[in-house]
């Protein structure tokens, strides 16, 4: 059995050698063509390399943003679904009919919000922190803004926020050395013409009014939040809007961003109130970016199936110029799978060495358009291309070159299987 099995082995390990040796010879054979179509390989993998690393780089980046700038959940103080009525609960078949009924009057936000704060901590690889959010509007030498009020706990919102790395003057924990401290954003700072201590009125939608020192100034770069945006203490924010001892937020941040989602539907099964990750809140950007994506791949694919048909030229021109030898090969005892095998291996010569030449270069492109620094209208600082350098793409590259190679051959290779060396060999003579 060894000694059997060992005998194919060898036959094998010939029969390859002969045909590596015939599908390089046939290559050689004709350089500028098969230098041209290795060309297209070459730049089809290295420009898919280098369009598709741009593009995740810039989805991922946008997503970084998105979720760096925003919860990954929210919990509000609603109910996805309205709760059902008393009537409707007693006589579920029945059609009931209630009117002149006035709704109690009742102060909103999340019941029992400590408790329900303590449960969501509970679960594992999060962070969560209390918010009461309120309109306000800013009084300051006769001149009035609109804002976002945001009640935060300082020491929740280290956890869970990003506006400590947005600050660039003040605090986030200056708010609890000075409960009526305010941050702003930068926007308002230079639209009110304020600096650190100025003293600024803030009359919330209840109309209670009150006088805060500026304490913070932070910038995100986003003109419509830094704007539009005031953060007080939590206290400070229940007393101004009327809501005691209430929240209408929790916001969380978890460890995997990308659990989001999950997360989202366990606290919303277990508090019952509205809980909306970053995933679902931003669906149509989602959306957006995966059609974009199909886009960007069908259009570089294009290059590698452009570069196909040169390889398929190159070898159909062989076939073409090589009918003599194949029918004398035929003739000394090759089989038409041997033929039609020789073929194939040319385009997957092809496209190994196309696709390795082109894997360099794309890495080499990537590091280029890495090292581009552009600087935006408006932004001081300069801001580099966003690339990905992930080992997936590569992957990705390779197959879809060596599968475009391999299909762009076989017809040639099957043409070549069907020659027939009688009527070759005949017409010679």
């Amino acid at each position: 059995m060894n000694t059997r099995m060992n005998t194919r082995l060898a036959a094998f390990h010939v029969a390859l050698r002969v045909a590596v040796d015939v599908a390089l010879g046939h290559l050689t054979s004709r350089k500028r063509q098969t230098l041209v179509s290795l060309t297209g390989v070459v730049l089809g993998v290295a420009f898919f390399l280098a369009v598709s690393s741009l593009m995740r780089g810039s989805e991922k980046d946008f997503l970084q943003r998105l979720v760096d700038n925003s919860a990954h959940i929210t919990v509000y103080d609603e109910y996805r679904q309205a709760q059902a009525q008393p009537a409707e609960l007693r006589w579920p078949e029945a059609a009931v009919e209630v009117r002149h009924v006035k709704p109690q009057r009742e102060t909103r936000g999340i019941r029992g919000w400590r408790e329900r704060l303590a449960a969501v901590e509970a679960l594992p690889d999060l962070r969560a922190a209390p918010v009461l959010v309120g309109s306000a509007v800013l009084n300051f030498a006769g001149r009035q803004q609109a804002v976002s009020l945001s009640g935060v706990v300082p020491e929740k919102m280290h956890a869970v926020s990003t506006i400590d790395a947005k600050m660039i003057a003040g605090t986030l924990d200056a708010l609890s050395a000075n409960p009526n401290g305010v941050i702003l954003g930068q926007g308002l700072v230079d639209k009110f013409s304020l600096h650190l201590g100025s003293t600024i009125n803030v009359v919330a939608g209840e109309g209670a009014s009150r006088s805060l020192r500026l304490v913070g100034i932070f910038r995100t770069g986003n003109a419509g939040y830094d704007e539009g945006q005031a953060f007080v203490l939590l206290k400070r924010a229940q007393a101004l809007l009327g809501r005691e001892n209430r929240v209408n937020r929790i916001i969380v941040q978890l460890t995997d961003a990308y659990d989001a989602k999950t997360v989202a539907q366990t606290i919303e099964a277990s508090s019952g109130y509205k809980s909306v990750s970053w995933i679902e809140a931003s669906e149509d950007f989602i959306s957006l970016l995966l059609v974009r994506n199909l886009i960007m791949y069908s259009v570089v694919s294009a290059i590698l199936v452009v570069a196909s048909f040169g390889i398929y030229n190159t070898i159909s021109t062989i076939v073409m110029e090589k009918t003599r030898d194949i029918a004398i090969m035929k003739s000394m005892g090759f089989h038409a799978s041997d033929i039609r095998n020789i073929f194939l291996l040319e385009g997957l010569i092809v496209g190994l060495i196309g696709s390795a030449a082109g894997m360099l270069c794309g890495w080499g492109l990537i590091e280029a358009l890495g090292q581009v620094a552009l600087k935006l209208p408006g932004v001081q600082e300069l801001t580099h291309l966003p690339v990905w350098r992930g080992l997936d793409q590569f992957g990705f590259a390779m197959a879809f070159a060596m599968f475009s190679c391999v299909a762009a051959s076989w017809l040639p290779a099957r043409r070549a299987a069907r020659v027939h060396p009688v009527d070759i060999l005949r017409g010679v003579a």
